[in-house]
């Protein structure tokens, strides 16, 4: 998460986008596809402020999307968090004096900046990757007493020596 969220102030919304970014990087055949850092979005899909009789905040968001290389890939996975009910207090001050429970909230719901969250990619993405060829050929000696050399040019084959 790169910024926090909260039920706190009522200041967050239905439809609410969010930054967040990658942390472990995203390997395809060893190849690194979605590097750490790349930034990503997430949006609020439920709200619930914190109220009276104890009641506690809720929010609930899922993961849109990551951006790569100018890309943006869908993405899946939701995750939320729940404030403390107030209830037990609110049902022992009823008992005594009715109208606190009126006043008595839960808490509200929190999800601090820095957070993990766990997402899956949610579309097939077609990936190419370049074939490596050396830049040069590579030298390597016949013998250890001989001072002749052999290139080893692409796509030519290679016979062991004779002894």
């Amino acid at each position: 998460m790169e910024e926090p969220l909260t039920t706190e102030g009522k200041k967050l919304r239905v439809g609410q986008h969010f930054r967040l970014s990658v942390i472990e990087p995203v390997s395809v055949g060893g190849q690194v596809v979605i590097p750490v850092g790349s930034p990503a979005v997430g949006e609020i899909t439920e709200v619930r402020n914190k109220g009276m009789w104890g009641k506690s905040g809720h929010l609930t968001a899922s993961l849109l999307n990551v951006s790569v290389n100018g890309r943006q890939i869908r993405l899946t996975g939701t995750f939320d968090d729940k404030g403390v009910t107030g209830t037990a207090g609110v049902v022992a001050a009823v008992a005594f004096v009715p109208v606190v429970g009126f006043f008595t909230t839960g808490t509200s719901a929190k999800i601090a900046a820095g957070s993990q969250v766990k997402g899956f990619i949610g579309e097939d993405v077609p990936l190419v990757f370049a074939a490596a060829a050396p830049s040069e050929p590579v030298t390597v000696p016949i013998a250890a007493s001989s001072s002749v050399a052999t290139a080893i040019q692409p796509g030519s084959a290679v016979a062991p020596a004779a002894k």
